[in-house]
């Protein structure tokens, strides 16, 4: 009422454009300035949630090592203990990689493309890493031409970097990516090492796995043989600590089984040992590989690993849970003879007809009569007579409880690798290396 008696006393009833310049700053001049900072605010929002990640996806590697010299020189200086990933000297090109570091879990069974990778709930940037260095192999069998191993920090915890090579090609990358998809899936479990993230924002793609300080289980055998006065107290392998190791594998095989995994993979370069000398089954290779066939017969014969297999799979058939177990008994044999190669007086060839005519495994001279018995139990004819994953381990637990816990395992005979590998069933080179 105010504003209108107001511009009826200074403007006639007909002055149109006078009671327009009265009430042009209450009708035009604020709103006018309300919408500008609106839009300015928005335009500061979007300039702050897209331009970063812009940036990044447009650098190249070429392009940071030129433009971005003296910035890089910086942060070298900083990390200098820092190995690039296939770069060219100067270069790290992780610099700029972000770090899923939390695993959403995903759905089972869920098909291995580029969009059923999990979904990442936290990201960090790759300064994250420390120490970043080559593992170098146990020894080199089948070199694997697309992914490298590397052992990393990251908040103060040791990891290994399964890296894929900038030089994959589309179907490596999605190869790589489903594997990690199909790993998060499975789920935790305290006998299977953690997956801690997935770098899949940009090349080099990488997964994050827990390090296991000791590593794959064949090569800490073979270590034990070496360490015949026993002075290392982690290379003391007690009948006892087998059962333990033992146990806690099957705990893994069996979850993996609830998941309806077959592994098919079983065996001592298939198990990674911590620190504390917890054993924890990997190698999940060929169970990817499995899920992403139709078809699984006849899969072993793209396998080395023959004389780990059970005879039906031998025979051309599935893997099965049954199969698994077959497998879980070789594996009791190496930890026994520390890493001795199974029937290492047949060839691969003669070995389907060996089982066939009813012939075991021998025991070896430091195998205990309970432990040898779950290996007869395991490796039987027939799947149907093998023990059960439950009853495995209700016997393995037993057999911890009344194991000898004094005694160390002991070989004096030395591994010699051209040896293992014609005893092993090797035919040609391969890489055992099971990250």
């Amino acid at each position: 009422m105010s504003s209108n008696s107001t511009a009826d006393n200074l403007c006639a009833p007909d002055n149109n454009l006078c009671i327009v310049r009265v009430h042009e700053q209450a009708v035009i001049i604020v709103p006018t300035l309300l919408l500008l900072a609106t839009l300015v605010t928005l335009l500061a929002l979007c300039l702050l949630r897209y331009c970063p990640e812009r940036k990044r996806t447009r650098i190249t590697a070429p392009q940071r090592l030129h433009s971005s010299s003296h910035r890089h020189t910086q942060r070298h200086s900083q990390r200098h203990h820092l190995q690039g990933i296939d770069a060219p000297p100067g270069l790290n090109p992780l610099e700029h990689e972000e770090l899923p570091m939390s695993v959403q879990q995903v759905q089972q069974h869920v098909s291995p493309t580029l969009a059923a990778v999990p979904q990442m709930s936290t990201e960090r940037h790759h300064g994250a890493f420390s120490q970043v260095t080559a593992l170098p192999l146990s020894f080199c069998m089948k070199p694997n031409d697309t992914v490298c191993l590397y052992r990393a920090r990251i908040d103060n915890r040791d990891v290994t970097l399964r890296v894929l090579k900038e030089s994959a090609n589309s179907s490596e990358k999605q190869h790589f990516l489903g594997f990690a998809s199909f790993v998060s899936g499975l789920g935790p479990h305290p006998f299977l090492p953690a997956l801690l993230g997935v770098v899949s924002v940009q090349s080099p793609l990488m997964m994050v796995v827990e390090e296991l300080q000791h590593r794959d289980l064949l090569g800490f055998l073979w270590r034990c043989r070496q360490d015949n006065s026993g002075l290392e107290s982690s290379c003391k392998m007690t009948e006892k600590r087998i059962f333990t190791m033992a146990g806690q594998v099957a705990s893994a095989l069996e979850y993996l089984h609830s998941q309806r995994c077959i592994h098919g993979n079983v065996g001592a370069r298939s198990v990674l040992v911590g620190g504390d000398l917890t054993a924890k089954l990997w190698g999940l290779g060929p169970a990817y590989h499995r899920r992403t066939q139709a078809n699984s017969l006849g899969e072993v014969e793209d396998m080395e690993m023959k004389k780990w297999q059970a005879p039906e799979v031998l025979g051309r058939g599935a893997v099965s849970q049954s199969s698994d177990v077959w497998s879980f008994g070789i594996l009791l044999y190496e930890m026994v003879t520390l890493g001795d190669p199974p029937f290492a007086q047949l060839m691969v060839t003669e070995l389907l007809q060996y089982l066939q005519r009813g012939k075991h495994l021998k025991r070896p001279a430091t195998c205990s009569n309970s432990l040898y018995s779950i290996i007869k139990s395991c490796c039987h004819w027939t799947p149907q007579q093998r023990l059960s994953m439950s009853e495995l381990i209700r016997k393995l637990q037993a057999g911890e409880k009344s194991a000898n816990g004094r005694t160390v395992v002991r070989l004096s005979e030395p591994i010699v690798i051209d040896k293992y590998l014609r005893e092993a069933g090797y035919e040609r080179a391969h890489n055992y290396s099971v990250l």
